[in-house]
Protein backbone atom coordinates (compact mmCIF):
# COMPACT_ATOMS: atom_id res chain seq x y z
CA UNK A 1 0.00 0.00 0.00
CA UNK A 2 2.77 2.25 0.75
CA UNK A 3 4.38 1.57 -2.34
CA UNK A 4 1.28 2.46 -4.70
CA UNK A 5 0.59 5.45 -2.39
CA UNK A 6 4.38 6.59 -3.13
CA UNK A 7 3.74 5.79 -6.84
CA UNK A 8 0.64 8.18 -7.52
CA UNK A 9 1.86 11.22 -9.96
CA UNK A 10 5.56 9.93 -10.18
CA UNK A 11 5.84 7.06 -12.09
CA UNK A 12 2.97 6.95 -14.40
CA UNK A 13 4.97 9.98 -16.77
CA UNK A 14 8.44 7.87 -15.78
CA UNK A 15 6.84 5.01 -18.18
CA UNK A 16 5.01 6.97 -20.50
CA UNK A 17 7.57 10.03 -20.92
CA UNK A 18 10.64 8.40 -19.44
CA UNK A 19 10.73 11.29 -16.60
CA UNK A 20 9.54 11.01 -13.32
CA UNK A 21 6.22 13.26 -12.49
CA UNK A 22 5.64 14.73 -8.79
CA UNK A 23 4.55 12.22 -6.30
CA UNK A 24 0.71 13.37 -4.98
CA UNK A 25 1.18 11.76 -2.27
CA UNK A 26 3.27 11.67 1.04
CA UNK A 27 2.97 8.47 3.21
CA UNK A 28 5.15 7.93 6.69
CA UNK A 29 4.81 4.68 8.73
CA UNK A 30 4.09 5.61 12.53
CA UNK A 31 4.22 3.22 15.47
CA UNK A 32 3.98 3.62 18.99
CA UNK A 33 7.33 4.21 19.15
CA UNK A 34 9.55 5.67 15.98
CA UNK A 35 12.59 3.08 14.89
CA UNK A 36 12.30 -0.64 14.05
CA UNK A 37 8.94 -2.61 14.08
CA UNK A 38 9.01 -6.27 13.85
CA UNK A 39 6.22 -7.17 11.59
CA UNK A 40 4.70 -10.44 10.22
CA UNK A 41 7.13 -13.18 9.07
CA UNK A 42 10.14 -11.20 10.41
CA UNK A 43 9.92 -8.37 8.53
CA UNK A 44 11.13 -5.26 9.78
CA UNK A 45 10.05 -2.12 8.98
CA UNK A 46 11.06 1.20 9.97
CA UNK A 47 8.18 3.48 11.56
CA UNK A 48 9.45 7.13 10.91
CA UNK A 49 7.30 8.68 13.32
CA UNK A 50 5.79 8.05 16.85
CA UNK A 51 1.75 7.97 17.42
CA UNK A 52 1.83 11.39 19.10
CA UNK A 53 4.25 12.81 16.09
CA UNK A 54 1.32 12.86 14.24
CA UNK A 55 -2.16 14.35 15.66
CA UNK A 56 -4.10 14.88 12.54
CA UNK A 57 -2.55 13.27 9.38
CA UNK A 58 -5.36 13.59 6.30
CA UNK A 59 -5.41 9.94 6.20
CA UNK A 60 -4.88 6.96 8.79
CA UNK A 61 -4.46 3.44 7.18
CA UNK A 62 -4.51 0.49 9.62
CA UNK A 63 -2.74 -2.53 8.42
CA UNK A 64 -4.44 -6.13 9.05
CA UNK A 65 -3.25 -7.98 12.17
CA UNK A 66 -1.47 -11.09 12.23
CA UNK A 67 -3.55 -13.06 14.96
CA UNK A 68 -6.25 -15.58 14.54
CA UNK A 69 -9.85 -14.48 14.56
CA UNK A 70 -10.86 -15.32 17.60
CA UNK A 71 -7.87 -14.07 20.04
CA UNK A 72 -8.96 -11.86 22.64
CA UNK A 73 -7.81 -8.23 21.67
CA UNK A 74 -8.62 -6.74 25.29
CA UNK A 75 -5.21 -4.69 26.51
CA UNK A 76 -3.80 -5.48 23.06
CA UNK A 77 -4.15 -2.12 21.26
CA UNK A 78 -4.93 0.39 23.75
CA UNK A 79 -2.78 3.26 22.50
CA UNK A 80 -3.19 2.89 18.84
CA UNK A 81 -6.83 2.65 19.07
CA UNK A 82 -6.77 5.64 21.26
CA UNK A 83 -4.47 7.46 18.22
CA UNK A 84 -6.99 6.02 16.09
CA UNK A 85 -10.13 7.63 18.22
CA UNK A 86 -7.94 11.20 18.47
CA UNK A 87 -7.29 11.25 14.46
CA UNK A 88 -10.56 10.73 13.75
CA UNK A 89 -12.26 13.29 16.01
CA UNK A 90 -9.76 15.48 14.59
CA UNK A 91 -11.16 15.42 11.33
CA UNK A 92 -8.69 12.40 9.52
CA UNK A 93 -10.25 9.88 7.30
CA UNK A 94 -9.61 6.29 9.06
CA UNK A 95 -8.81 3.55 6.42
CA UNK A 96 -8.30 -0.08 7.43
CA UNK A 97 -7.76 -3.38 5.27
CA UNK A 98 -8.56 -7.09 6.15
CA UNK A 99 -8.44 -7.73 10.30
CA UNK A 100 -7.46 -3.71 10.48
CA UNK A 101 -10.76 -3.47 11.04
CA UNK A 102 -10.81 -4.46 14.19
CA UNK A 103 -8.77 -1.64 15.43
CA UNK A 104 -11.67 0.81 14.43
CA UNK A 105 -14.18 -1.41 16.53
CA UNK A 106 -11.87 -1.03 19.88
CA UNK A 107 -11.82 2.61 18.82
CA UNK A 108 -15.66 2.65 19.24
CA UNK A 109 -15.68 3.85 15.51
CA UNK A 110 -18.57 1.33 14.17
CA UNK A 111 -21.22 1.54 16.48
CA UNK A 112 -23.98 2.05 14.35
CA UNK A 113 -22.13 2.16 11.39
CA UNK A 114 -21.52 -0.28 8.32
CA UNK A 115 -18.58 -2.48 8.59
CA UNK A 116 -17.16 -4.56 6.87
CA UNK A 117 -13.44 -6.88 7.34
CA UNK A 118 -11.62 -10.07 6.18
CA UNK A 119 -14.42 -12.85 5.87
CA UNK A 120 -12.59 -14.99 8.20
CA UNK A 121 -13.63 -12.34 11.12
CA UNK A 122 -16.82 -10.98 10.03
CA UNK A 123 -18.38 -13.43 12.81
CA UNK A 124 -16.19 -12.05 15.58
CA UNK A 125 -16.29 -8.49 14.51
CA UNK A 126 -20.37 -8.89 14.55
CA UNK A 127 -19.77 -10.75 17.80
CA UNK A 128 -17.48 -8.09 19.91
CA UNK A 129 -18.95 -4.96 18.09
CA UNK A 130 -22.87 -5.92 18.12
CA UNK A 131 -24.26 -2.24 17.30
CA UNK A 132 -21.67 -2.40 13.55
CA UNK A 133 -23.52 -3.35 11.29
CA UNK A 134 -21.27 -6.11 9.46
CA UNK A 135 -21.26 -6.69 5.45
CA UNK A 136 -19.49 -10.37 5.06
CA UNK A 137 -19.91 -9.58 1.56
CA UNK A 138 -18.70 -6.35 0.27
CA UNK A 139 -14.94 -5.69 -0.35
CA UNK A 140 -14.60 -2.03 0.84
CA UNK A 141 -17.69 -0.12 2.78
CA UNK A 142 -17.61 3.46 3.42
CA UNK A 143 -18.96 4.88 6.56
CA UNK A 144 -19.75 7.41 9.10
CA UNK A 145 -19.59 11.21 8.76
CA UNK A 146 -18.71 12.23 6.02
CA UNK A 147 -17.89 8.81 4.71
CA UNK A 148 -14.08 9.23 6.76
CA UNK A 149 -14.49 5.04 7.87
CA UNK A 150 -13.33 2.99 4.63
CA UNK A 151 -12.78 -0.43 5.62
CA UNK A 152 -11.28 -3.19 2.67
CA UNK A 153 -12.37 -6.79 2.84
CA UNK A 154 -9.31 -9.86 3.17
CA UNK A 155 -6.71 -10.46 1.25
CA UNK A 156 -5.79 -8.60 -1.74
CA UNK A 157 -8.82 -6.30 -1.42
CA UNK A 158 -6.20 -3.74 0.55
CA UNK A 159 -5.74 -2.97 -3.31
CA UNK A 160 -9.28 -1.69 -3.83
CA UNK A 161 -8.93 0.31 -0.75
CA UNK A 162 -5.40 1.69 -1.72
CA UNK A 163 -7.35 3.25 -5.57
CA UNK A 164 -10.29 4.43 -3.64
CA UNK A 165 -7.97 6.49 -1.30
CA UNK A 166 -5.65 7.47 -4.29
CA UNK A 167 -9.07 8.49 -6.10
CA UNK A 168 -10.45 10.53 -3.03
CA UNK A 169 -7.23 12.08 -2.10
CA UNK A 170 -5.95 12.91 -5.12
CA UNK A 171 -8.41 12.06 -8.25
CA UNK A 172 -9.70 9.80 -10.44
CA UNK A 173 -6.87 9.73 -13.18
CA UNK A 174 -3.94 9.07 -11.04
CA UNK A 175 -5.91 5.86 -9.38
CA UNK A 176 -6.47 4.51 -12.83
CA UNK A 177 -2.59 5.35 -13.51
CA UNK A 178 -1.63 3.30 -10.70
CA UNK A 179 -4.19 0.61 -11.68
CA UNK A 180 -2.68 0.01 -15.07
CA UNK A 181 1.11 0.57 -13.83
CA UNK A 182 0.09 -2.23 -11.32
CA UNK A 183 -2.48 -4.67 -13.20
CA UNK A 184 -4.99 -4.23 -10.69
CA UNK A 185 -8.02 -5.50 -11.12
CA UNK A 186 -11.29 -4.32 -8.43
CA UNK A 187 -13.32 -6.81 -6.75
CA UNK A 188 -16.76 -6.40 -8.28
CA UNK A 189 -17.91 -9.51 -7.15
CA UNK A 190 -16.65 -8.61 -3.37
CA UNK A 191 -15.32 -11.19 -1.47
CA UNK A 192 -17.92 -13.83 -1.20
CA UNK A 193 -16.75 -16.32 -3.71
CA UNK A 194 -13.40 -16.24 -1.95
CA UNK A 195 -14.85 -17.00 1.70
CA UNK A 196 -15.16 -19.96 3.05
CA UNK A 197 -18.01 -19.74 6.22
CA UNK A 198 -15.90 -22.14 9.12
CA UNK A 199 -19.00 -24.43 10.84
CA UNK A 200 -16.07 -26.54 12.96
CA UNK A 201 -15.61 -24.41 15.34
CA UNK A 202 -16.72 -26.34 18.46
CA UNK A 203 -18.91 -24.53 21.17
CA UNK A 204 -19.22 -24.99 24.95
CA UNK A 205 -22.81 -26.06 24.64
CA UNK A 206 -22.03 -29.93 25.10
CA UNK A 207 -25.29 -31.06 23.29
CA UNK A 208 -25.09 -28.78 20.45
CA UNK A 209 -21.28 -29.82 20.07
CA UNK A 210 -22.49 -33.34 19.53
CA UNK A 211 -24.97 -32.26 16.54
CA UNK A 212 -22.50 -30.45 15.23
CA UNK A 213 -19.67 -33.48 15.15
CA UNK A 214 -22.85 -35.65 13.89
CA UNK A 215 -23.72 -32.99 11.01
CA UNK A 216 -20.13 -33.05 9.99
CA UNK A 217 -20.23 -36.26 8.42
CA UNK A 218 -24.24 -36.32 7.33
CA UNK A 219 -25.29 -32.88 5.99
CA UNK A 220 -26.41 -34.57 3.03
CA UNK A 221 -29.30 -36.31 4.99
CA UNK A 222 -32.94 -36.23 4.01
CA UNK A 223 -34.46 -34.05 6.91
CA UNK A 224 -30.72 -33.27 8.72
CA UNK A 225 -32.52 -30.51 11.10
CA UNK A 226 -34.92 -33.19 12.43
CA UNK A 227 -32.18 -35.94 12.14
CA UNK A 228 -29.80 -32.92 14.12
CA UNK A 229 -33.12 -32.02 16.86
CA UNK A 230 -33.24 -35.84 17.65
CA UNK A 231 -29.93 -36.50 17.84
CA UNK A 232 -29.54 -33.32 20.56
CA UNK A 233 -32.12 -34.93 23.34
CA UNK A 234 -33.91 -32.00 23.45
CA UNK A 235 -37.07 -30.66 22.50
CA UNK A 236 -37.66 -28.75 19.23
CA UNK A 237 -38.06 -25.49 20.46
CA UNK A 238 -35.27 -25.87 22.74
CA UNK A 239 -32.72 -27.36 20.33
CA UNK A 240 -33.17 -23.85 17.84
CA UNK A 241 -32.53 -21.50 20.61
CA UNK A 242 -29.82 -22.98 21.85
CA UNK A 243 -28.31 -24.15 18.30
CA UNK A 244 -28.77 -20.77 17.32
CA UNK A 245 -26.90 -19.43 20.53
CA UNK A 246 -24.39 -21.37 20.12
CA UNK A 247 -23.57 -21.19 16.58
CA UNK A 248 -24.83 -18.03 16.03
CA UNK A 249 -26.66 -19.77 12.78
CA UNK A 250 -29.92 -21.38 12.51
CA UNK A 251 -29.53 -24.70 12.02
CA UNK A 252 -30.84 -25.08 9.02
CA UNK A 253 -28.59 -21.95 7.98
CA UNK A 254 -25.90 -24.61 9.39
CA UNK A 255 -26.63 -27.45 7.38
CA UNK A 256 -26.78 -25.37 4.44
CA UNK A 257 -23.45 -23.56 5.05
CA UNK A 258 -21.59 -26.98 5.30
CA UNK A 259 -23.16 -28.22 2.05
CA UNK A 260 -22.41 -24.87 -0.05
CA UNK A 261 -18.45 -25.68 1.26
CA UNK A 262 -18.70 -28.98 0.34
CA UNK A 263 -19.87 -28.24 -3.28
CA UNK A 264 -17.48 -25.39 -3.65
CA UNK A 265 -14.60 -28.36 -3.28
CA UNK A 266 -16.41 -30.68 -5.59
CA UNK A 267 -16.83 -28.19 -7.97
CA UNK A 268 -12.82 -27.05 -8.05
CA UNK A 269 -11.98 -30.36 -7.67
CA UNK A 270 -14.01 -32.73 -9.80
CA UNK A 271 -15.83 -32.58 -13.26
CA UNK A 272 -18.72 -33.76 -12.03
CA UNK A 273 -22.12 -31.97 -13.59
CA UNK A 274 -24.24 -29.79 -11.15
CA UNK A 275 -27.02 -31.63 -10.68
CA UNK A 276 -24.78 -34.65 -9.62
CA UNK A 277 -22.75 -32.53 -6.96
CA UNK A 278 -26.20 -30.73 -5.82
CA UNK A 279 -27.88 -34.19 -5.44
CA UNK A 280 -24.31 -35.50 -3.36
CA UNK A 281 -24.39 -32.66 -1.13
CA UNK A 282 -28.39 -33.22 -0.38
CA UNK A 283 -30.66 -31.16 -2.65
CA UNK A 284 -32.78 -33.13 -5.34
CA UNK A 285 -33.88 -29.86 -6.48
CA UNK A 286 -30.27 -28.91 -8.82
CA UNK A 287 -32.50 -25.29 -9.46
CA UNK A 288 -33.28 -24.68 -5.76
CA UNK A 289 -29.37 -25.55 -5.56
CA UNK A 290 -28.59 -23.21 -7.63
CA UNK A 291 -30.46 -20.30 -6.53
CA UNK A 292 -29.16 -20.69 -2.94
CA UNK A 293 -25.41 -21.42 -3.87
CA UNK A 294 -25.86 -17.93 -5.82
CA UNK A 295 -27.24 -16.46 -3.24
CA UNK A 296 -24.55 -17.81 -0.80
CA UNK A 297 -21.43 -17.13 -3.21
CA UNK A 298 -22.21 -14.21 -5.41
CA UNK A 299 -21.51 -16.61 -8.53
CA UNK A 300 -23.66 -19.31 -9.79
CA UNK A 301 -21.89 -23.10 -9.17
CA UNK A 302 -20.62 -23.09 -12.96
CA UNK A 303 -18.78 -19.97 -12.76
CA UNK A 304 -17.60 -20.66 -9.38
CA UNK A 305 -16.03 -23.73 -11.12
CA UNK A 306 -14.37 -21.67 -14.27
CA UNK A 307 -13.41 -19.20 -11.76
CA UNK A 308 -11.76 -21.10 -9.12
CA UNK A 309 -11.30 -24.94 -11.01
CA UNK A 310 -9.63 -23.18 -13.77
CA UNK A 311 -6.94 -21.57 -10.92
CA UNK A 312 -6.71 -25.01 -9.76
CA UNK A 313 -5.64 -26.76 -12.53
CA UNK A 314 -2.96 -23.67 -13.54
CA UNK A 315 -1.56 -24.15 -10.30
CA UNK A 316 -1.28 -27.60 -10.68
CA UNK A 317 -0.15 -27.91 -13.91
CA UNK A 318 3.42 -28.07 -15.88
CA UNK A 319 5.63 -25.32 -14.41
Amino acid sequence: MFDLFKSAGRDWPMVVDGREGPALMQPVLVARQAGRVGAANGVGIEAQHALDDLPAPTAVCVPEFMIAPFTPLDGLFVEEADWVRRCHSAGSLVATACSGAMLLGEAGLLDGEDATTHWAFCEVMQRRYPLARVRPQRALVTAGEGQRLVMAGGGSSWMDLALYLIARCVGIEAAMQVAKLNLIDWHHGGQQPFARVSCTRQVEDAAIGRCQTWIADHYDHAAPVAAMTEHSGLAERSFQRRFKLATGMTPLEYVQTLRIEEAKHLLETTQAPIEAIAGEVGYDDAAFFSRLFRRAVSLSPAQYRRRFGGMRASLAGPH
